[in-house]
Order: C-alpha cells, then structure tokens, then sequence
C-alpha cells in the first residue's frame, strides 16, 4: 500500500467524487518555497486513490493537490475552487498517512484519516 492514500466525498452530491486529478508533492526546500511531484493519479469509482505513491517516504513537508476544477466541470457543478491544496507534515515515517478530501462547491474540509 502507498504510505499516503486519499479519497475525496462530494458532500453536495452524497458520493464519491470520481476521475479527479491528484498529485503527491514534497516540499524541496524548509521554507516550502517550492515542491517536486512524486506521484499522480485519478480517483476511482470509489473516489479513492490508493496507489498514491511510494510505500515509504522521507519525513517532511508534503502536499496533496486535487483538480476539483475539472471535476466540477465533468460532473456540472460551477465551483469556487479550482485547486484544493492540502499541506502535512510527514513526521513519523512508519505510519499510514491518509489525506481525504470533503468536497462541495463553496467548501472544502479534511483531516487525518485511517
């Protein structure tokens, strides 16, 4: 299993969001000035992406960016965000860390999943 998994939930509609864009990226400097891909993929019919990446990465700053632009888009839904971009610190390199996504709209929310 990838060391990050995410899954995003279209709370507007009540399912999954399908076939959205997603990029892993790691913070290439402390400052977090600039940052390289590490991996990308789309969420499944479950609006999940569990293959993101690596089994096991560095301690450090990393990132997950979902295009919710085309999926709003795709699915006919005018949306405020074009790019939601969820910054973590990577701190203990033998956890699992899964990043999910909450998605309408006009918001967005997530937290430290399981």
């Amino acid at each position: 299993m990838s060391h990050v998994t995410t899954h995003i939930l279209d709370a507007a509609l009540g399912k999954p969001a399908r076939d959205v864009p997603v990029r892993l990226e790691a913070a290439v400097d402390p400052g977090r000035s600039s940052w390289k891909t590490v991996a990308e993929g789309r969420t499944n019919s479950d609006g999940r992406v569990p293959d993101l990446g690596p089994e096991q990465l560095s301690a450090g700053y990393y990132r997950v960016v979902f295009d919710t632009g085309s999926y709003f888009e795709a699915s006919g839904q005018k949306g405020f965000y074009p790019e939601v971009s969820i910054v973590f610190d990577l701190a203990e390199e033998d956890q699992h860390y899964h990043v999910p996504l909450l998605l309408s709209p006009f918001a967005y929310s997530t937290y430290r999943g399981s």
